[in-house]
């Protein structure tokens, strides 16, 4: 077995979002089952259902995408460990991706489950809320991040996310966003690509949600993470209990830092990667970052079966 191996899972968030996702896990693992049975009775409605069925309009509804993400990430995670017995690598650091965030404070025993649905749920309600009182949207743009800053300079629209290099995302209101396409085009852009969300998300245009979201976070206990979690909005591991709760308010109106989050886990030595949950947005995005990284992605019961030989096998 390789020695000194340094281990991060990572989450994702509400870009990976899909009907049917975890539903083979829910089939065939009871750890995962037992999450969503859990989250289910901690919601009083069958949230499951829609990760499995849909329908995809109710899905993607902010206040449920969230909370669904989620929760298919902490089922990944368990199905993992069922299906390896115990046996998969423990992290040194866990990061989300904005809403993933949350996913990743569960993992490193700082919220309970049903308390983080219940927190994520409301943030998304807020955040939606948020949308309608100040309305705008987001654009995922393919340059360079100095490109994208000069776009804001000229335009107003807001950086929001820096997921990889030239995958930046804008933030700002409609006709701002117009403008911001326009000269992103013009700038070299081949593709400037609308998000579908239900408002300039990680920007200045969701401060209504903050209040409530004071609110919401004082009313949930937390506990010392097990392992360090990278912040979103600092890019930097969170050391206190307050850290943590202050980064899950700030959160909604500051850019999500994930590049330079996967650059900070790199720095302090990891060499290998686990993305939990749906999809594999963020195993992309760390490929663009770090293409000498291992990867691996615990999104259905074929690809976590593949990690477990790797495993078994002494690879890691």
């Amino acid at each position: 077995m390789v020695e000194d191996v340094k281990v991060a899972y990572v989450f994702p968030g509400q870009e990976s979002i899909k009907v049917g996702m975890g539903l083979d896990f829910y089939v065939h693992y009871t750890s995962a089952r037992e999450v969503f049975e859990e989250v289910d009775k901690a919601l009083g409605f069958p949230l499951s259902r829609l990760c499995f069925e849909g329908p995809e309009e109710d899905l993607s509804q902010t206040m449920n995408a969230q909370a669904a993400v989620m929760t298919v990430s902490m089922a990944c995670l368990k199905a993992g460990e069922e299906m390896s017995g115990g046996a998969l690598p423990p992290p040194t650091l866990v990061a989300g991706h904005g809403c993933g965030e949350y996913a990743a404070l569960v993992s490193a025993g700082v919220m309970k489950l049903t308390d983080a649905v219940r927190l994520i749920r409301e943030r998304g309600r807020l955040m939606n809320e948020a949308g309608r009182r100040k309305p705008g949207g987001m654009l995922t743009m393919d340059i360079d991040k100095d490109t994208v800053e000069g776009v804001c300079l000229t335009t107003g629209v807001e950086m929001s996310n820096i997921n990889a290099p030239e995958i930046i995302v804008v933030s700002g209101e409609d006709h701002k966003l117009a403008k911001a396409r326009r000269l992103a085009q013009v700038k070299g852009a081949r593709r400037v690509i609308p998000v579908k969300v239900s408002g300039a998300f990680y920007s200045s245009l969701m401060e209504p949600a903050l209040d409530g979201m004071i609110n919401a976070v004082a009313q949930f206990q937390y506990q010392t993470p097990t392992v360090n979690v990278v912040s979103n909005v600092t890019a930097q591991p969170m050391h206190s209990l307050e850290a943590i709760k202050e980064d899950l308010i700030s959160q909604v109106v500051h850019c999500i830092k994930w590049q330079q989050s996967v650059e900070t886990m790199l720095a302090r030595g990891i060499t290998t990667f686990f993305e939990v949950g749906p999809g594999d947005v963020l195993t992309k995005y760390i490929k663009l970052i770090s293409p000498g990284a291992l990867i691996f992605n615990l999104s259905n019961a074929e690809t976590t079966s593949e990690i477990v030989k790797w495993r078994k096998g002494g690879r890691f």
